[in-house]
């Protein structure tokens, strides 16, 4: 392998929070102990902390004469107004906070701290510094010219905004306009029918949207802390609509929301009932080896029900699997990891069982941390400091639209970050039988994001070593939501495709093809192969066994 691949550097695998993070959640004690940490560590260093302060001072003497050696980061859309850069206040105000943010990273870098607590430091710290940057001020050029254009106004609405959000958004801005959008009216509205319920899931059957359909099914399994409609957005993104024009015969899991009631349900209640939907989608299909399709924890579900049938025997049930963003080995370095300890992880259990569940607003608000950029502080300036409404954005309202975690599977998930147990044979039992990964011998299909934040793109790809069978790994140009929701026609989308699976990711990376556009049309003529012979498609939704209950998008989705 060359030192320096022609096609640019694999992008960084690890992340400074992931899923596991969301899972554990942060306690606010344990970042205090680190800025105390830090802070004892100054004062018991104050020749070390002077020096630091001297070059701090030193530049920000440059700065103050008009020197300006410093520069924001070309993709930084906070400082993209011009005003940044042309006006002398602005200009010396932007630089000052530049030379404090990089004396602060030199400051924790050459210290002594352990590798672990330097390690926490960077993390605080970044959190830290982009709260103080000026950008998140008054002073915003964009929000001085958009108070001088309302005559004020801007200010008003903006205050109003933020007092709603204090009391009921949790203190943190709103990223949509919640009123744009109704599932059932212009989101989830593909025709089908709820063909099959149990207490945790309802399984939606769609009607076919083209002339030839192919005989094998596909079963599709969202992840259970969101909702199924992140596949059946608005028509011009929809997956599933997209997937059913194309021929193929699509089936849906619906999650139920649960609540303190369900505390008890875990991985292998999930598994139970997804055995139970996939039975249903055999008898109503006349197929007895449908194609599945996961997504995040909804992948881990997959494989586990996978390695459920393998252990009984009855893995011929299944033809082919495909994974979108989903991890099946749980190691990655993340700093933020540095703050699951063991004390960690058992208070989070004790806070979910003693509630009966793991609040989606809870994970959602740590996935917002973790892009606080992007998530948070661009959402501050627009609604708070220019007065103005978030966007109508379909993916921004399905990600607002969480669901809770029963305690039990939050607890299993927990272990499951923990013990990493699926990287070895027999390492996870699931319906009381051990699960064997490398025994599931059915072909799969991998999807990363190269800039997916939540799952790592490495340890995706690691998770499609752990499976038998024919593996092929693609890697999207997205984020985590972004990598799933491709549909053809984004100029700006492309994907990475290497059929030759090595041990090393960026060995992957250095041979991969680049090719243009989304990565749809690669998958559908990977399924179209597996999904058997094209004739007639069948009108009826269900069957005498399992007849029609109630219209897509079903009941369990709309239940808050």
């Amino acid at each position: 392998m060359k030192e320096k691949p022609p096609k640019g550097t694999p992008p960084a695998p690890a992340t400074i929070m992931n899923v596991q993070n969301a899972i554990t959640g942060l306690r606010g004690r344990d970042l205090i102990s680190t800025l105390r940490h830090v802070g004892r560590h100054g004062l018991r260093n104050p020749l070390y902390t002077a020096r630091h302060l001297l070059a701090l001072g030193g530049q920000l003497g440059r700065v103050m004469l008009g020197d300006s050696p410093y520069q924001p980061h070309a993709r930084d859309s906070r400082f993209s107004d011009p005003t940044w850069s042309e006006n002398p206040f602005y200009r010396r105000g932007l630089q000052a906070y530049l030379a404090w943010q990089k004396q602060t990273r030199l400051w924790i870098e050459e210290s002594s701290l352990s590798d672990d607590d330097r390690a926490r430091a960077h993390f605080l710290f970044s959190l830290i510094n982009d709260a103080l940057a000026p950008s998140n001020s008054l002073l915003n050029p964009l929000a001085v010219k958009e108070l001088l254009n309302t005559g004020g106004q801007s200010l008003v609405r903006g205050l109003g905004h933020l007092l709603d959000d204090l009391r009921h958004n949790d203190g943190l801005p709103r990223q949509v306009d919640e009123r744009a959008f109704e599932v059932g009216g212009n989101l989830a509205t593909t025709q089908g029918a709820v063909v099959f319920r149990n207490d945790l899931l309802e399984l939606i059957q769609y009607k076919p949207m083209s002339e030839k359909q192919y005989a094998r099914p596909l079963l599709v399994i969202p992840p259970q802390i969101n909702k199924y409609y992140i596949f059946d957005l608005s028509s011009s993104n929809s997956f599933v609509q997209y997937m059913l024009k194309s021929g193929l015969q699509v089936f849906m899991v619906s999650w139920r929301n649960p609540d303190p009631r369900h505390r008890e349900w875990g991985l292998s209640s999930y598994v139970q009932a997804l055995e139970e939907a996939l039975n249903a989608c055999r008898s109503i299909s006349g197929n007895r080896d449908p194609n599945l399709m996961g997504a995040c924890a909804g992948g881990l579900t997959m494989a586990a029900l996978q390695g459920h049938l393998q252990a009984k025997r009855q893995l011929r049930k299944v033809r082919s699997a495909t994974y979108l963003v989903s991890l099946l080995d749980s190691k990655f370095d993340s700093p933020a990891s540095l703050f699951a300890d063991e004390q960690t992880v058992e208070a989070a259990k004790r806070r979910s069982y003693q509630r009966g569940v793991l609040d989606g607003g809870e994970v959602a608000r740590i996935f917002a941390w973790m892009r606080p950029n992007d998530l948070i502080w661009n959402y501050w300036v627009n609604n708070y400091l220019l007065g103005k409404t978030p966007p109508a954005f379909d993916i921004l309202y399905w990600n607002a639209d969480s669901t809770r975690l029963p305690a039990a599977l939050h607890g299993d998930l927990l272990d499951f970050f923990k013990h990493n147990p699926l990287t070895h044979a027999d390492g996870l039992e699931v319906c009381g039988t051990p699960i064997n990964l490398q025994q599931v011998a059915v072909d799969s299909f991998h999807v990363g994001g190269s800039n997916d934040h939540i799952t790592p793109w490495d340890a995706v790809y690691r998770s499609a070593q752990l499976l038998g069978g024919e593996r092929r790994f693609v890697l999207a140009n997205s984020g985590h939501i972004q990598s799933i929701i491709n549909p053809p026609g984004n100029p700006k989308a492309y994907f990475l495709d290497n059929p030759r699976l090595s041990s090393d990711p960026r060995a992957w990376f250095h041979d991969a093809k680049r090719s243009e556009g989304s990565w749809w049309p690669l998958w559908l003529e990977w399924i179209s192969q597996r999904s058997g012979v094209l004739k007639a498609p069948r009108v009826e939704l269900g069957n005498a066994t399992y007849p029609p209950l109630a219209p897509a998008p079903g009941t369990y989705v709309l239940a808050r």
